[in-house]
């Protein structure tokens, strides 16, 4: 029999095998290197885009931020108007309450009565003055709560004194000025003319 020899043959395929695998091994890490590569990519650019997107919406709440600090900026200012509207109006309102209590009071004072000082406070009023006699203290009081304009007389004290060798009841007092609507003080004074 003939002897063939086939360790070159097989050596010859082994080492084809061996550059195909290191082929195929190299492809394998290229391609793969290629595919981590290209997903690095797209995972950098999703973040880049999200921080693009992050940013705008940071830029963008900035801006509502100073248009908020505007629009709280314009509601201080609108209420400081509308709060000096109101005083404005209640100093319109209430300028003829004045002239309606001195006019009261001159109407309203019996004879042997005159009065010292008139203190206001908001709407309560203190007077202090001298009268003749407690009787005439009694006709103030009376005449005070029949006013429209005035209530709830409170005669706080009452003394005897000796004034140029006369004597006289220095007396003090409060009363109220009543809160009449707009309509109601204009009906009263035309009802008073």
């Amino acid at each position: 029999m003939i002897r063939i020899n086939l360790l070159p043959h097989r050596e010859i395929k082994r080492k084809a095998r061996q550059q195909q695998i290191a082929m195929l091994a190299g492809l394998v890490g290229l391609l793969g290197l290629i595919v981590v590569w290209s997903i690095h990519d797209i995972i950098t650019g999703k973040i880049e885009f999200q921080n693009n997107r992050n940013q705008y919406l940071k830029d963008q709440i900035t801006i509502l931020d100073k248009e908020i600090a505007e629009i709280r900026d314009i509601k201080n200012q609108t209420q400081e108007l509308l709060t000096r509207k109101q005083i404005v109006e209640t100093l319109q309102n209430s300028r003829s309450e004045v002239v309606h209590l001195l006019d009261q009071l001159v109407r309203l004072l019996p004879d042997g009565v005159y009065l010292q000082s008139i203190k206001q406070e908001g709407h309560n009023i203190t007077l202090i003055g001298y009268a003749q006699s407690n009787a005439w203290v009694s006709t103030l009081m009376r005449n005070l709560e029949s006013s429209p304009w005035l209530e709830s007389p409170l005669l706080i004290e009452i003394k005897a004194m000796m004034i140029n060798n006369v004597r006289q009841n220095e007396f003090n007092m409060k009363i109220k000025l009543k809160q009449a609507s707009i309509s109601e003080m204009l009906n009263l004074s035309l009802t008073l003319e």
